[in-house]
């Protein structure tokens, strides 16, 4: 199954490269991916991530929360910290390429789709880890992300 999902995700991939580019003359369009990913995670993540909902249901005492040592909660309470902070590290080499081709102006409408395919890959990631944390359907979103930043940076290269 995962590798009917990668191999998907290859051939979308392929797909979203191969289109006839049309430049792009706005530079909203590649903003709101960039937005997209700062906003969309973290507010629905944000449910599950706030200490006082492992409180509330008595989950986690607040001696835990007070040091991040004592009375160690149940794995889920502390699965969403560990998602945003995964949506806190690979992002950042996705930021700083949107922001280097909004710069520079050497953006097209196929780079704008890749950034919104690595958007949905990293909010894919993300659920995965939360919801039911399958290691390799997580693992195959984790790898599409690195893949399709991998082809935005090196598309960007070939641009400069």
């Amino acid at each position: 199954m995962i590798g009917a999902v990668l191999a998907a995700f290859v051939a979308a991939l392929v797909a979203v490269v191969r289109a006839t580019s049309a430049p792009v003359v706005q530079g909203v369009a590649l903003i709101q991916p960039v937005v997209a990913l700062v906003s969309s995670p973290p507010s629905w993540l944000s449910r599950w991530r706030l200490p006082n909902l492992a409180l509330i249901r008595g989950a986690a005492s607040a001696r835990y929360f007070r040091t991040y040592s004592a009375d160690s909660p149940a794995e889920w309470v502390e699965r969403p910290a560990r998602a945003y902070m995964n949506l806190l590290e690979l992002p950042v080499l996705f930021y700083v390429v949107c922001l280097l081709m909004l710069a520079t102006g050497r953006f097209d409408s196929v780079q704008v789709s890749l950034a919104w395919v690595f958007v949905v890959a990293r909010c894919a990631h993300a659920f995965i880890h939360v919801a039911f944390n399958y290691v390799p359907l997580r693992f195959a979103a984790f790898l599409a992300g690195v893949v399709t930043l991998a082809v935005m940076w090196t598309r960007f290269a070939a641009q400069t």
